[in-house]
């Protein structure tokens, strides 16, 4: 609701002061010669505050300083080297830091979203689709946020269609190509390879998950590791078995004494102190991949390989979404025509034991 008030200077001259008040929402005050311009002002401000489209001068924010407080505040923090938040959010900073958050329109989104599909990411490379929903979610968790710290009233990314995705990648070893490079990292000189491999592919965790796991989040005696620290923020249990628990408990016995990280270099200079996780054998890894003859193969799908074996011995989908980590069954579907063999098995002795 406005109310006006007309006042008088020592000079006689009169004015009048408006204010607009809002439950819920900071008093906006203003002063004018004529007192047309003060309802005109009125009328605009009140439907402005009304539709979210008013912010105070107090509040303008630019998306810089919302990008600098969600790094302080959200974003992992420097022992996750891997997490591409930081790198996409300085992406951000860089080509809209000094605008407005008010001014943050989802045209203004949808040009620098248009400039990484021909070029404009970090690397320089075109982006495909799902990379490009990638800069645009985490720019949208931003906003989110700011909304909390009442700095923005309508999150403009919410106002764009996230573009159509290809099918996720599965690349997963075949039975020749897991032996010889299993043989390979046996014969790697970074003692880490080998135990690193079998846990990467008995468990399915990420290789961050296993970087930054500690000897006392292993319990080899319930035979579970609990990782403290995943991409969803929240624990999740690792079930060790097989030669994974084997080279666990051969590990233990010559642990170092100066760490409690797992994966630590059983030799060599003493971790930084407050270091959060273990350097990744990068040169052993490469090095064992190229021996074994082994092409078009990361590290994440040893990731993918853990779960297509799951899915060919007979998993669902939401029994790999539990071992994966994955809230929704979205992410695993990709190993939908992997469980087809057991699916047909459910489905042929249901139809000999009722319809037969």
């Amino acid at each position: 609701m406005a109310y006006i008030q007309e006042r008088r200077t020592k000079d006689g001259e009169t004015h009048y002061r408006v204010q607009v008040r809002l439950k819920g929402h900071p008093t906006e005050t203003a002063t004018f010669r004529r007192k047309t311009d003060a309802k005109t002002w009125a009328t605009v401000t009140e439907a402005a505050i009304r539709e979210r489209r008013h912010f105070p001068k107090t509040e303008r924010r630019t998306v810089g300083e919302a990008v600098a407080r969600y790094i302080d505040e959200v974003v992992p923090g420097p022992g996750d080297r891997t997490h591409p938040a930081p790198r996409i959010l300085r992406w951000w900073a860089e080509r809209v830091g000094s605008l407005s958050l008010a001014d943050l329109s989802p045209a203004v989104i949808a040009q620098l979203r248009s400039e990484l599909a021909a070029g404009g990411s970090i690397s320089g490379k075109p982006l495909g689709p799902a990379t490009r929903n990638r800069y645009l979610e985490i720019l949208s968790h931003v906003c989110t946020k700011a909304k909390e710290w009442g700095w923005l009233a309508k999150n403009p990314v919410l106002e764009l269609r996230m573009e159509r995705e290809p099918p996720g990648r599965v690349r997963y070893l075949t039975d020749e190509e897991r032996h010889r490079l299993l043989a390979e990292a046996q014969k790697s000189q970074d003692e880490r390879l080998y135990p690193l491999i079998l846990v990467a592919l008995s468990t399915g965790a990420r290789q961050d998950e296993l970087l930054s796991l500690r000897w006392g989040d292993i319990d080899l005696e319930r035979r579970v590791a609990v990782l403290q620290k995943t991409k969803n923020r929240e624990r999740r249990a690792l079930p060790l078995h097989g030669k994974a628990l084997e080279v666990l408990e051969e590990r233990l016995k010559v642990r170092r004494r100066d760490t409690d990280l797992v994966f630590w270099p059983l030799e060599g200079r003493p971790p930084a102190t407050g270091r959060t996780s273990a350097p990744f054998p990068v040169y052993a890894w490469q090095k064992a991949r190229r021996d074994a003859q082994i092409e078009d193969f990361r590290w994440h799908d040893l990731r993918h390989t853990s779960a297509s074996y799951l899915a060919m011995s007979g998993a669902m989908l939401h029994e790999l979404a539990d071992v994966l980590g994955h809230k929704t069954l979205a992410m695993v579907k990709r190993y939908a025509h992997l469980t087809e063999q057991h699916t047909h098995g459910v489905v042929s002795r249901m139809n000999a034991r009722y319809l037969g």
